[in-house]
């Protein structure tokens, strides 16, 4: 979506952005001994209230970084190199840790991948839940824990189970717990990374079922991390889909799926199975993704892509092919669809 964007009119106190928050031109690398890893490339973005936008692509292309990005909690080696993440008039990127501690939970809140390890093992599951709304709040533990048993029925636990240890919980339980856990200071923005792995798919429903009445009936905003295209297909309203720490393609759910121009998304689009088609017409993407230490000039898609040619080698320019739907692709220069 950086094809349109345009330098905004700014105050010292206050910057003008799209929607409820924009990611602009983001760009976070990670520093190894052979060097610095390119995991998201000026990447932009941006969700209105109330809106849901999904980050989809395979493992490694930079979907969880840039939530971690969001919200800077990098690991050590991380760093935000350039690029803006304007929230409610702040540029996060530009905030300090102390800054960043009044941010989290209160205005922003993640719904963590594995919420075995997310969850600390020797604490009672409620207590960790009421740790945030006493910061934040600057209520009583008593009075936390009263709002901590309400969390619980709105995700759907027993209240009864509100002093069980993680390990006490099932599967399903521990995530509906890390999404109380989430909504548990009243956030405008949640983001969630791949908030059903490693559940079952009765489970997985279940999850996405809450997520989806959970942000309607209290209006989130919400940013799904998923490499399932059918997960961001139920619960987003638009999409942006990733490879090798760039953005390739991105619109709304519709644009996505019903009119997908970037050979990747194609693609990633025919790897998962449709019940309409036929068995055979499940394919693969053939080839590896790049190593981000060294990636491939111009379009780090090319070395897989079917459709390539000899300008791949450079830059694409992103096109807005219809409103709203923006596209990275050498192809769409030249009306290729």
């Amino acid at each position: 979506m950086s094809a349109t964007a345009t330098t905004p009119s700014q105050t010292p106190e206050r910057l003008e952005h799209k929607g409820l928050i924009e990611v602009r031109d983001l760009t976070t690398r990670f520093k190894l001994t052979q060097g610095w890893v390119r995991a998201v490339e000026k990447v932009s973005f941006w969700v209105g209230p109330g809106e849901s936008l999904g980050l989809a692509g395979e493992s490694g292309c930079g979907k969880t970084t840039a939530a971690l990005s969001i919200l800077k909690l990098l690991p050590d080696n991380g760093k935000i190199v350039s690029g803006e993440i304007l929230f409610d008039g702040k540029n996060l990127a530009k905030r300090t840790e102390y800054g960043m501690q009044k941010i989290r939970w209160k205005e922003i809140s993640m719904i963590f991948q594995g919420a075995m390890n997310a969850l600390n093992p020797v604490t009672e599951t409620g207590k960790q839940i009421a740790e945030p709304i006493i910061l934040h709040e600057g209520i009583s533990e008593k009075q936390a824990m009263v709002r901590t048993r309400e969390l619980f029925d709105l995700v759907g636990i027993s209240q009864k189970r509100v002093m069980d240890f993680p390990h006490q919980l099932s599967g399903g339980m521990r995530q509906r717990a890390m999404i109380a856990m989430a909504l548990a200071c009243n956030p405008k923005l949640v983001i969630g990374d791949e908030p059903t792995t490693a559940l079952d798919v009765m489970v997985q429903a279940q999850i996405l079922e809450l997520i989806e009445r959970l942000r309607r009936e209290l209006d989130l905003s919400f940013i799904l991390i998923s490499h399932d295209l059918s997960v961001m297909a139920e619960t987003c309203d638009k999409g942006v889909i990733m490879y090798a720490g760039e953005v390739v393609e991105s619109g709304t759910v519709a644009h996505l799926f019903n009119n997908p121009q970037h050979p990747y998304t194609r693609q990633l689009i025919k790897a998962f199975p449709n019940i309409h088609e036929r068995r055979e017409m499940v394919s693969s993407i053939q080839g590896d993704p790049p190593n981000l230490l060294d990636p491939p000039p111009g379009c780090g898609f090319s070395p897989r892509c079917n459709m390539k040619t000899g300008e791949c080698v450079d830059d694409p320019e992103t096109f807005e092919v219809e409103p709203g739907h923006f596209v990275r692709c050498h192809l769409m220069k030249r009306g290729v669809s």
